[in-house]
């Protein structure tokens, strides 16, 4: 079942908005200068609507830059004047938010590592309760999707109506491609459950290198999210922080022209309705799989309660490694993806151990 949190669309709080919702500005703000400097180049293009700004950088491990501190939201309100941009920053905890809505910031954002400690969500949620902040909450550096649900209903339940979810990676456990990894499923599953959330996508932190920048976000509008935030700095290679993830102002507009925005439904009446017959289709062909499925299982329950009688363990190593073999070599030739059907018998053995290990330990 999914929650109907009680928000208001984007363009309630945000009505220039012509375009998906792009958010750019410098991971850090450093100097007045670079600031303001970055700030009025961004401006020219208005696909740009917010202007961000680090102000408040813990890093991972202490010694690296850490922000400006509260300065940065003098600068920051120098770039609204100036550029008549809103402007945002993330808050780590309550003192932050205080200061933020102080300054009269436009958007706060809540950034991974906070939202995993619903304590600090929580210590966030009471300052902003009564106000009409807009806060967009990151995901929790886990894909752990109902840890995300909580700091967006704990937010919902103080009143703030204006809120965003952001999709910026998870920390990986292994070497990847990317800086974190993007673990779409995640998203897909938030949008499954709060089907009314906005949410837009930070490819800078997924990416973790500019190259990457384009591919992440054309994938983002691909799976239907509703807008970037891309990080961007005058001269990204004199940044004090997330240097190699950060594009120049004129390198982002390139960005932005080769994006193609996809929309959640056409007003062609014939793509409609011949996608609707397509997904019939697949409506019954879904009806056919469950019930190989629901056959499998009850041979599954044979075989296990077979093992059980004659005292086999319900893992035969040697046989999974045979049946995977056998199921990728077969996939290939209907032209399946290799690691689909991995991970598909993978799910499906794994099920069928657990099963047949339920029926050994029965009295």
């Amino acid at each position: 079942m999914g929650i109907e949190l009680d928000i208001r669309p984007i363009k309630d709080w945000l009505p220039q908005l012509n375009n998906p919702l792009l958010i750019s500005g410098p991971c850090s703000l450093e100097t007045e200068e670079q600031t303001l400097e970055t700030a009025k180049q961004l401006a020219k293009d208005p696909r740009v609507f917010i202007y961000r700004g680090g102000v408040w950088k813990p890093r991972t491990r202490p010694g690296s830059f850490e922000g400006v501190g509260s300065v940065g939201l003098k600068w920051l309100q120098t770039v609204k004047k100036e550029t008549g941009l809103p402007v945002g920053t993330e808050v780590a905890n309550a003192q932050h938010t205080e200061e933020a809505l102080k300054a009269g910031l436009d958007v706060l954002w809540i950034g991974a590592r906070s939202t995993a400690s619903p304590f600090v969500v929580q210590e966030i949620a009471d300052v902003v309760k009564g106000t009409d902040a807009v806060v967009m909450v990151k995901n929790p550096v886990n894909p752990d999707v109902q840890l995300w649900m909580g700091a967006l209903e704990r937010l919902n339940q103080a009143g703030i109506k204006n809120l965003v979810g952001i999709h910026r990676g998870f920390t990986p456990f292994r070497e990847t491609k990317y800086r974190n990894y993007p673990n779409w499923k995640t998203f897909i599953e938030l949008r499954r459950l709060m089907p009314n959330l906005p949410v837009i996508c930070d490819p800078s932190h997924i990416a973790g290198k500019r190259e990457y920048l384009y591919e992440v976000s054309q994938k983002a509008f691909d799976m239907g999210m509703e807008g970037l935030m891309l990080e961007s700095h005058r001269d990204p290679s004199c940044a004090l922080s997330d240097k190699d993830q950060q594009v120049t102002p004129a390198e982002l507009f390139a960005i932005l022209d080769k994006l193609v925005i996809r929309y959640s439904s056409s007003p062609n009446k014939q793509f409609e309705n011949q996608l609707e017959l397509l997904r019939s289709r697949i409506d019954a062909l879904d009806a056919e799989l469950m019930e190989v499925l629901a056959s499998r299982v009850e041979i599954v329950k044979q075989i296990g309660q077979y093992k059980k009688e004659n005292n086999v363990t319900a893992l035969q190593i040697n046989r999974w490694t045979e049946l995977m073999n056998k199921r990728i070599d077969t996939g290939e030739k209907m032209n399946l993806n290799k690691t689909f059907v991995q991970i598909l018998f993978q799910l499906i053995h794994e099920d069928s151990v657990r099963m047949q290990t339920e029926i050994m330990d029965q009295e």
